[in-house]
């Protein structure tokens, strides 16, 4: 589009954090907002599967949504004989037997497509079927933004087969901003594998700094490269900002407890569209990592 470049580096962040309601997505919308103005072939990517909220803050249009779905088991019961290993194999508790009974029932809901019963089943009574776990959702706004959306389906067990699927998809596009699931668990790190730096936020509270910790000890042992946004600064103590100190961690920015951002946000707007000191700042930002850790030769 006009006044974009082209870029000669690829880039992947993922915007994190150890907890719910710290500001992922007000530093993901506006980051992301900031940067496309200049930045050609780039896209915002909700990971946050389980609850997706990016796309409250576009006017965007619906391009394609793509189906993703899991291999699940289905039991041949003239052919099983109830011996259990099926059961004894899954991780999950997904395989619900009564062998005196003669009961044996696969729980989809809860099962995660491992494949480690079929790899049991010593007497090939188990087959697998696809079964919808969620969607990947492409969107577009009048002005070129693109945007992608992770959703699960209601009552699948893990967003990661529809994290994973979400990431594929935005394969062709030179940056990528991630706006990770809360805390550290299987869809945050199923995100920020793909990531070529974190940011991950964080408030000057004892909830935010326990919260920061685990997710920088989990960064840690995926070898990642990352720094931290200090949201709603003012607010709290100063331990966080002893903790990053202490650990050499970068601080990025911080962003002011504010009564007008914190109504910008409520109301469904990009705070970086509204207040240009932090749309320059949401650029300087990106640019940093991005003369850091861009990776060339991988872009289109």
């Amino acid at each position: 589009m006009e006044g974009k470049i082209l870029t000669d580096k690829s880039l992947k962040i993922a915007i994190a954090s150890g907890k719910g309601g710290t500001g992922k997505t007000l530093i993901s919308t506006s980051m992301f907002y900031a940067i496309q103005e200049k930045y050609e072939n780039s896209v915002l990517l909700d990971c946050d599967a389980e609850e997706p909220n990016s796309l409250l803050f576009f006017d965007a249009s619906l391009k394609e949504s793509l189906k993703v779905v899991q291999k699940v088991p289905v039991i041949d019961t003239d052919k099983c004989v109830y011996c259990g290993k099926c059961h004894d194999y899954c991780e999950y508790n997904a395989i619900f037997i009564i062998p005196p009974s003669r009961i044996i029932k696969v729980i989809e809901e809860l099962c995660h497509g491992c494949g480690a019963c079929s790899v049991a089943c010593e007497y090939d009574a188990i087959i697998e079927k696809d079964t919808e776990v969620g969607r990947v959702n492409l969107f577009v706004t009048d002005n070129g933004m693109n945007l992608v959306e992770a959703r699960m389906k209601s009552g699948v067990m893990s967003p990661v087969p529809v994290i994973k699927a979400a990431h594929k998809s935005t394969s062709d596009k030179d940056i990528v901003i991630m706006d990770s699931p809360p805390g550290t668990s299987c869809p945050f790190i199923q995100t920020v594998v793909e990531a070529d730096y974190v940011i991950l936020v964080t408030e000057p509270t004892p909830f935010g700094l326990s919260d920061l910790k685990q997710s920088v000890n989990t960064l840690k042992t995926m070898h990642k490269q990352y720094g931290v946004v200090i949201n709603r600064a003012g607010l709290g103590d100063t331990k966080v900002y002893d903790y990053l100190k202490s650990e050499n961690i970068e601080l990025l920015a911080e962003i002011p407890f504010d009564k007008e951002i914190a109504i910008l946000y409520s109301t469904g707007k990009i705070v970086a569209a509204h207040d240009d000191n932090l749309k320059a700042l949401f650029m300087k930002i990106f640019e940093s990592i991005y003369n850091s850790y861009g990776n060339s030769g991988n872009q289109r």
